[in-house]
C-alpha cells in the first residue's frame, strides 16, 4: 500500500509560480511511475506530467516549457515547479503513483491551485 500527501497549492497571480510536493510513504519500493494530474471544475481529470523510476519524463502539451517535474528518490518525494501560471491552470492537482501490481491505483487527496488574472 502507498500513501500520497500533496502540499504547496495556493492562490497566485497570473505569471506567478508555485511549487507542489508529494510525499510518498508505505510500500515505496513498489512504485514504478509517479505523476501529477489536475481537474478543473466541470472538466475531466487530465495528466500533467509523469516521472518513471528510470528517469523518463513526460509533459502535457499545455504545460511544456512552464512546468518542471522532479523526483527525489532518497526522500520519496515528487515535485512540480509551476512557472508562468495562467488562469487556465486553475484546478485541483493530484499526485498519483503506479506499481506493477496496482497500475495507477494510488492517489493523493489533492491540493487546490488558483490563478487569478
Amino acid at each position: 500500500q502507498v500513501q500520497l500527501v500533496e502540499s504547496g497549492g495556493g492562490l497566485v497571480l497570473a505569471g506567478g509560480s508555485l511549487r507542489l510536493s508529494c510525499a510518498a510513504s508505505g510500500s515505496n519500493f513498489s512504485i514504478s511511475i509517479m505523476g501529477w494530474h489536475r481537474q478543473a471544475q466541470g472538466k475531466q481529470r487530465e495528466l500533467v506530467a509523469t516521472y518513471t523510476r528510470g528517469g523518463s519524463i513526460n509533459y502535457a502539451d499545455s504545460v511544456k516549457g512552464r512546468f518542471t517535474i522532479s523526483r527525489d528518490n532518497a526522500k520519496n518525494t515528487l515535485n512540480l515547479q509551476m512557472n508562468n501560471l495562467q488562469p487556465e491552470d486553475t484546478a485541483v492537482y493530484y499526485c498519483r503513483a503506479s506499481s506493477a501490481t496496482f497500475p495507477w491505483a494510488y492517489w493523493g487527496q489533492g491540493t487546490q491551485v488558483t490563478v487569478s488574472s
